[in-house]
């Protein structure tokens, strides 16, 4: 697993509405990236509907919302369209990105449930981890986003 002070690898991904997602992109911005293993289970949906439920608040603290698994992009997409997902999710079907941030499972080869939050340097500020208390990562976040305020532009 990548730890505090480490660049975070850039990826790029589908997005549900079929354009190309680039982590560089939002170089200049702070990005919550979350990993959850399988679109449509309890608890996958739990933590999702978490960050969704929190997207604008999120957005407000400074920081963009990105969500990984290991399912297609038409899984993923059917789990944002059900669930009224306005963030990026995307598959991973082919395990790169989740093999660039060490978040698989050894046996299983599904993500592990880790939150990165990647400061507007590309640096990883904070990792975030809990397999089984989902709603922590939302906790985890909020917390960190709202004790770590990014510098408003001209101050």
């Amino acid at each position: 697993m990548l730890d505090v002070g480490q660049a975070a690898p850039d990826f790029t991904g589908t997005d549900c509405l079929g354009r190309t997602f680039s982590l560089s992109a939002l170089r200049g911005r702070r990005v919550v990236l979350f990993f959850f293993p399988k679109a449509f289970t309890i608890a996958c949906t739990e933590e999702t509907r978490h960050f969704r439920d929190n997207h604008e608040r999120i957005q407000a603290l400074g920081a963009e919302l990105v969500g990984v698994s290991v399912d297609t992009v038409k899984t993923q997409c059917e789990f944002a369209e059900q669930e009224n997902i306005h963030f990026s999710l995307l598959g991973d079907e082919a395990r790169t990105i989740s093999q660039a941030y060490d978040v698989l499972w050894p046996v299983l080869k599904v993500d592990r449930r880790v939150t990165y939050i990647i400061g507007p340097d590309g640096l990883i500020e904070s990792v975030i981890r809990h397999e089984v208390r989902v709603y922590k990562h939302l906790d985890d976040v909020l917390r960190y986003l709202s004790e770590h305020p990014l510098p408003s532009a001209g101050t």
